[in-house]
């Protein structure tokens, strides 16, 4: 099972600068155009958040025109500039939206892998939170299979990177989502997007990794007075490929056309 993974892409209004510097709907679409060309191709796009800028209306139905062009089932969770309520209704069609409360969602008839939808996000916040009732979900919903092989997939990391305009919009209550994750060893992965950076740390007794964006990469200044500020560095998605064998191995891979292939010896 290969599973392709993107995260913020924090799509405008069309004509629209993302922060008034770059063109995100463009750098989608290359995205886009890249993850089609993917051999073998996926089975399944994950999208971990912040699909939108504003949550506006006008950004879900431009990004739907984008996400029609993806010729791949998609699962798709809210960021924390997503709005709940317009991206319940953009998804509404789709079979894993639930129609009322959190946006918590399951796709588990892709393959061999259960994908868990977890929204920690709390409206008009840009930190996350793992509430008792979240909490209560996720265990009834990893008992239902609890030997399933499992990704969890959720907006804000539970981590403290060391960057502290991150750490101070991290998803709070960690521990309460530590120990559930480490009573059940299926869970393969955690995976998380809104640092707009590929971080990775052991988490619950599995691996916990966090996305890049597919616009502008959010500055890495890890130390305590440190200025927020973002680049416009090469964009990039994983791919994570499901092997009996091995389990769930992921790659990063760069978004665009680069000089090669070359042999090697």
């Amino acid at each position: 099972m290969l599973i392709a993974h993107l995260s913020d892409p924090h799509l405008r209004p069309r004509g629209v600068l993302y922060q008034g510097v770059v063109d995100s709907n463009a750098m989608f679409k290359a995205a886009i155009h890249h993850l089609n060309g993917l051999r073998p191709e996926p089975d399944l796009v994950i999208l971990s958040g912040d699909l939108v800028d504003t949550g506006s209306r006008d950004e879900y139905a431009h990004a739907l025109d984008l996400l029609a062009t993806i010729g791949k089932p998609l699962l798709a969770i809210p960021g924390n500039h997503d709005e709940r309520e317009a991206f319940r209704a953009a998804f509404l069609d789709r079979p894993w939206m639930v129609r009322s409360g959190p946006l918590h969602v399951v796709a588990d008839g892709f393959g061999p892998v259960r994908i868990i939808g977890f929204d920690v996000t709390v409206p008009g916040a840009h930190h996350g939170e793992v509430d008792e009732a979240a909490a209560a979900w996720l265990v009834d919903t990893l008992e239902a299979d609890p030997e399933r092989p499992t990704i969890i997939m959720m907006h804000q990391p539970p981590l403290e990177t060391g960057v502290p305009y991150l750490d101070a919009y991290r998803c709070f209550n960690a521990a309460r989502l530590e120990t559930i994750v480490r009573r059940f060893p299926a869970v393969e992965r955690v995976l998380c997007g809104h640092v707009h950076r590929m971080m990775q740390v052991r988490f619950g007794g599995t691996l916990l990794m966090t996305a890049p964006s597919t616009t502008t990469s959010i500055a890495l200044r890890p130390w305590p007075d440190a200025e927020p500020a973002s680049f416009v560095e090469p964009p990039a998605m994983l791919l994570h490929h499901w092997r009996p064998d091995a389990g769930l191995v992921s790659h990063v891979v760069p978004i665009g056309t680069f000089p090669g292939p070359y042999d090697f010896a």
